[in-house]
């Protein structure tokens, strides 16, 4: 089994599966492992809109059959109207947080997002303090949480 994250290997070796091979976050190398290790089609459960293109990354080495396990929908909840820090946890979240926080921007508030593509679409907010996860994963994200930003 191959996972893209750490978290989903260690659910699954967890579960029984095994051997479990992850690539730490990186779909890229999620797709070179895949191409070196597989022989026949690769069913991939995943977001009924994933943010990466797998199928694409190994078209003509490997057949990607997708299964849609799940979908990330927009509650259209507001924003609370204080708050210190949020986490953003994908590209997808980082443009619904930055369309409810552009109207007014930022009074100051933190966002910490897993992945630079998580922060891509924050930078259109005024006064937002934005920081970035060293790696991937859950444990990264709340490091830099407690991490003041560089100076630039």
């Amino acid at each position: 089994m191959f996972t893209v994250g750490d978290a989903t290997a260690g659910a699954a070796a967890a579960a029984g599966f095994g051997p479990v091979r992850s690539a730490a976050g990186d779909l890229g190398e999620l797709a070179r492992l895949l191409a070196a290790a597989t022989p026949g089609p690769v069913l991939a459960p995943g977001a009924r809109e994933p943010s990466g293109d797998l199928a694409a990354m190994l078209a003509g080495r490997l057949e990607v059959r997708a299964l849609p396990v799940y979908e990330a929908v927009e509650t259209g909840a507001p924003v609370p109207a204080a708050f210190d820090a949020v986490l953003v946890h994908s590209p997808r979240a980082g443009g619904a947080l930055a369309a409810l926080l552009t109207v007014g921007g930022s009074g100051g508030q933190t966002a910490v997002a897993i992945s630079e593509a998580a922060a891509v679409p924050l930078g259109a907010v005024r006064g937002l303090d934005i920081r970035i996860a060293a790696r991937p994963d859950e444990a990264a994200l709340c490091e830099a949480l407690g991490k003041p930003a560089p100076r630039v």
